[in-house]
């Protein structure tokens, strides 16, 4: 079996059919650029339709593959200066060591993490010290003929105390993907994930609260038109009804329209728009 994800993935497939594609209430632009040197530039502004508040970021990632070392800088309009160090194969085969820094230079506000991770056959590690309390995350995902089991934690040594303790369980296919997972006993959650052809694909989550009657329920589909269409769609147990048309108008240049709808309150308005261009060169 090849390497299993890490434990933040386990699911990713059902994620993505109800996370791309849409954008409500935003309009978005993002523009990826690579300079001859190797340095990608990825900037990135949005408006809120609702507020009318306007964000953007800039941020850069140079790679020296002969190290194992990248650098990823990150600024954005909250005034957060971000950068992250990564070596990555270089002490051992499948070992990447990263240190992540932020600095606010407002505020002088400063955080940083020590994040590891260690993968190979079967076996997905992690293991995060943030500098900020401090607390200690570690995860692990074992793999083996497609079914996987993972484990994440967060300790905080200050207050000597467990903050964190998920479970997860799943089974992958080459087309069909089942996770389900309790966070810290008390949240339920599960998705199905299901490549039906070339064309289309359909996914289902579902959550439960401890102490709550209320089940959450959510069905998505994404359907490619052709190569440079698709089409997204999605509905949960309030009757929020999502739809978005991603549409290639030539190579580098993508435009996507969104919207959500309430159901319940069709004639009441409400509703939200969105709408994001994505040029790449």
């Amino acid at each position: 079996m090849a390497v299993p994800p890490s434990y933040a993935d386990l699911g990713k497939a059902a994620k993505d059919i109800f996370s791309k594609g849409y954008g409500f209430g935003l309009v978005k632009l993002d523009l990826k650029t690579k300079s001859q040197s190797g340095v990608e530039f990825n900037t990135s502004g949005s408006s809120n339709t609702d507020s009318g508040k306007a964000s953007g970021s800039l941020e850069t990632k140079y790679k020296m593959k002969e190290l194992g070392l990248s650098v990823n800088q990150k600024w954005n309009t909250d005034n957060t200066l971000a950068t992250e160090v990564t070596l990555e194969d270089q002490l051992t085969q499948g070992l990447k060591v990263a240190l992540d820094t932020s600095f606010v230079p407002n505020t002088g506000k400063k955080s940083g993490k020590l994040k590891t991770g260690y993968k190979r056959d079967y076996v997905n590690l992690g293991c995060d010290v943030d500098f900020e309390g401090p607390v200690v995350h570690a995860a692990a995902v074992l793999g083996y003929e497609g079914w996987l089991a993972g484990y994440q934690m967060a300790f905080d040594t200050a207050k000597s105390k467990l903050a964190q303790n998920n479970f997860a369980l799943g089974y992958k296919a080459g087309d069909f993907q089942l996770h389900t997972n309790v966070n810290d006993g008390t949240e339920f959650g599960g998705s199905i994930y299901q490549k039906v052809n070339d064309s289309l694909e359909t996914a289902v989550t579902l959550a439960w609260t401890s102490g709550s009657n209320n089940t959450r329920f959510g069905i998505a589909a994404k359907y490619k038109v052709d190569g440079d269409t698709s089409v997204s769609a999605k509905v949960n147990n309030a009757s929020l009804i999502g739809v978005g048309y991603t549409q290639s108008l030539r190579p580098g240049v993508k435009v996507t329209l969104s919207a959500l709808i309430d159901g319940k309150n069709f004639n009441a308005g409400g509703h939200k728009v969105g709408m994001g261009f994505e040029l790449e060169a």
